[in-house]
């Protein structure tokens, strides 16, 4: 056996050097300036950092979470070369004969050869993207394999040293990936709400319309072949932009239960359309975040699916807008499932919306923030009758928990009460929100409060001042009444 291993180690050497030395040999046009540049690009992950603050900037939601995953796929991989891999295989570089002296870097490494650190920061990075955004990962898949081949091209690395250091960084994004999910899956703990009595058991999907918005994050990633071999009965509509609403409001007046697949806007404007039809709602989580999903315990589409097979559903609460007085009788309602705001937010939002299109999401939301952090002033109006100056009123449907004007996690839908944090007005919105945002959770402070209520009157609202509610952005009246429904919307959930 010993001898076999021998052997068999013997023959990976020699192909080792035979490949290596096959590549020295080798001349491609161009590559003498390229390749050696491009390695030392990604010296200390430079490049991959550079490429995830590009995607940041430039990308879309679901792209900054790409970028954030590759990074951790990266750093993962590069502790454990670095604190394992190096010393585990005490491997010499190769020797540099036959390398031409115009491709040697000038400053040779001084680490052990086995496995490749620079392989296993592209592969972990490339397949970080891949495993979110495999648009991304395609664009940036040339210049992976272009730093591990540049490892040989160089001569600092055996052939063999770039394929395990490659395979490392993929086993890292896998790992990333699965952390990512526990945690996730750990964050979809359902609450305490009360089982909703009399909504339809669904096995087969009968009676059943699922409205899913094409134009939503995750919409095509979202367990649509799960639905419709699940539920082979159930009707599905596919559509986006102004056909949303009217096909949502459609689908609830005929349908038993309205299912709808899409982020957090598209599921508010489902529920406004269940509320108003008075028929139970089943969410396909398919957006960027999909916070009231997360909130209520829907880990995915097989939850949904599991539970309109049972017949499982929980009341919880809506927070709602009313038009206050003067207003007009054709002055509608608003609803909102997660949360709703006045202030430097919604400013910042409809900037981002109206420069989107043109420049891009990145881009919008940096200039958005700047325009906003430079030029915005305090909202003057009136709160339960007293006139108040703020930078932001933020009412969130049910108590969050954590830190700060705008926190991100319920426990409970079904409580009943309004999470109300105000960032009073005065100084300038950067410092204060910044203060705001390191306040306890129900703190009282000359720049933040946060408190707990039923409903709350809000007057004076200058004409023209913006809101946002669920991530959609519409123009307020001049006063409004936030108050909360107890239980007034059926959604499904598995026991």
């Amino acid at each position: 056996m010993v001898d076999q291993d021998l052997t068999w180690q013997g023959a990976v050497a020699r192909w080792d050097r035979q490949l290596f030395d096959a590549v020295a040999r080798r001349h491609w046009p161009g590559a003498d300036r390229v390749l050696p540049r491009l390695g030392r690009a990604a010296n200390h992950g430079v490049l991959w950092g550079g490429a995830a603050a590009a995607i940041a900037v430039f990308g879309s939601a679901r792209g900054r979470k790409a970028a954030g995953r590759a990074v951790a796929s990266l750093a993962l991989a590069s502790a454990t070369i670095n604190t394992v891999g190096k010393w585990s295989v005490r491997r010499p570089r190769p020797l540099l004969d036959g390398v031409p002296a115009v491709r040697q870097l000038t400053t040779q490494p001084q680490t052990t050869s086995f496995p490749s650190g620079h392989s296993a920061s592209a592969f972990a990075f490339t397949a970080g993207l891949a495993l979110e955004s495999p648009g991304w990962a395609a664009a940036l898949a040339p210049v992976a394999a272009s730093v591990a081949f540049s490892r040989v091209y160089t001569g600092v690395h055996y052939p063999s040293d770039v394929v395990a250091g490659a395979a490392l960084g993929v086993a890292a994004a896998g790992v990333v990936r699965r952390l990512a999910r526990d945690v996730q899956e750990a964050r979809v703990a359902p609450g305490d709400e009360r089982t909703a009595a009399g909504a339809p058991a669904l096995p087969d999907g009968a009676g059943l319309t699922v409205v899913v918005n094409t134009g939503s994050g995750t919409a095509a990633d979202a367990g649509l072949d799960l639905l419709r071999t699940r539920l082979p009965k159930a009707e599905v509509i596919e559509c986006a932009g102004e056909e949303l609403v009217p096909a949502l409001t459609e689908a609830a007046g005929r349908a038993a239960v309205l299912g709808v697949c899409g982020g957090d806007g598209t599921v508010n404007a489902a529920a406004t359309a269940a509320l108003r039809a008075g028929v139970p709602l089943a969410v396909f989580p398919g957006g960027t975040l999909n916070h009231f999903a997360m909130d209520l315990g829907l880990g995915g589409s097989e939850d949904t699916c599991r539970a309109l097979a049972d017949g499982h559903a929980v009341r919880v609460g809506v927070g709602r807008f009313s038009p206050g007085p003067g207003e007009g009788p054709d002055a509608e309602h608003g609803y909102f499932l997660n949360n709703f705001s006045i202030g430097a937010y919604p400013e910042l939002l409809g900037h981002r919306l109206r420069w989107g299109p043109r420049i891009g999401g990145g881009p919008a939301a940096l200039l958005a923030s700047w325009r906003v952090l430079r030029a915005q002033r305090p909202v003057r109006l009136r709160l339960a009758g007293r006139p108040r100056s703020v930078w932001l009123l933020f009412a969130g449907n049910g108590t969050y928990h954590g830190t700060g004007p705008t926190p991100r996690r319920r426990d409970s839908l079904g409580e009943g009460l309004l999470d109300l944090r105000l960032v009073y007005g005065g100084g300038r919105p950067g410092p204060r929100l910044l203060a705001a945002a390191l306040a306890g959770p129900l703190s009282r402070s000359p720049v933040h409060t946060a408190t707990r209520l039923r409903s709350l009157r809000v007057g004076d609202i200058p004409p023209g001042t913006p809101l946002a509610y669920d991530g959609e952005y519409a123009e307020a009246p001049t006063a409004l009444v936030l108050d909360q429904l107890p239980e007034a919307l059926t959604v499904y959930r598995p026991r």
